[in-house]
């Protein structure tokens, strides 16, 4: 078993979803392989917060009795409906509104099931929750970005290339090295109010990234996607990859984003 097949294959294994034979043979995969057992533990960790540790607000018992009393009512009327004018429609026409509605929907979620994305999405999920649950997440605090980009030479074998050294709507934080799938990643802590965002860059060549559904931001083409109610923004330029995540809303994420992907100031300028 494959470590990308493993992956697509972790939550549904936790919760008893696999075949016994497949079970199997996944639990030896991770036995043996160190990267897809933080995975692993990435993974339950991400799942107790979202299923245990998040509020739970069960709908009002008279709601819960109006849907079960209007549901039977509602199946019935559409079924005749049906049986009045279904004969007379025209089926080329009924093809053609199934694929009006349905394409762009398909053609979202095959861009979502790309190997690429959906395995960077997870990594990318993965380490922001790891941070959050880290009791110390900033090795640097901030004080400034010429504080905290030199702070990363000798921990780190590229230069991280990050100018926006935020300001009142998004201040930067610290920082932190952090890891992205295989490999070193720094982390620039952001700030959204209460919330936290972390962009993580790295080294880019030879990781799966998405080829489709990309879209203009900045200087750079962006796949923008969402995912356990996370955002996440991934990008690359200059040899190196970026990742953007945090838990606020996609337009208010993209506002940072399109300051990170602006041109860089051009030295003298």
């Amino acid at each position: 078993m494959k470590c990308r097949e493993v992956r697509e294959l972790l939550l549904d294994y936790q919760r008893g979803r696999l075949e016994p034979d497949r079970a199997r043979e996944l639990r030896t995969h991770l036995e043996a392989c160190p990267t897809c057992a933080r995975a692993e533990a990435a993974e339950a960790l991400l799942t107790d917060i979202l299923d245990r540790q998040l509020p739970q607000h069960p709908a009002p018992l008279a709601l819960k009795r109006r849907l079960a009393a209007q549901w039977p009512a509602t199946a019935a009327a559409r079924q005749s409906w049906w049986r009045r004018w279904g004969r007379s429609l025209v089926p080329a026409a009924a093809v053609a509104l199934l694929l009006l509605v349905t394409l762009p929907l398909y053609y979202q979620r095959a861009t979502d099931r790309q190997p690429g994305a959906s395995e960077m999405v997870r990594e990318a999920v993965n380490d922001y929750v790891r941070l959050l649950a880290s009791q110390h997440p900033l090795e640097i605090e901030s004080g400034g970005i010429h504080q905290v980009k030199p702070w990363f030479e000798g921990r780190l074998d590229f230069a991280p290339q990050v100018a926006f050294e935020g300001h009142a709507e998004f201040p930067l934080r610290g920082g932190a090295v952090g890891s992205f799938l295989d490999r070193k990643a720094a982390v620039f802590v952001y700030a959204r109010r209460l919330h936290t965002i972390s962009l993580f860059v790295f080294q880019a060549e030879g990781l799966p990234w998405p080829a489709g559904g990309l879209r203009p931001l900045g200087r750079v083409q962006a796949h923008v996607t969402g995912s356990r109610g996370f955002t996440v923004v991934l990008w690359q330029t200059g040899g190196l990859g970026y990742a953007l995540v945090s838990d606020i809303d996609a337009p208010e994420l993209l506002q940072l984003a399109e300051r990170l992907t602006a041109p860089l100031p051009q030295p003298g300028a």
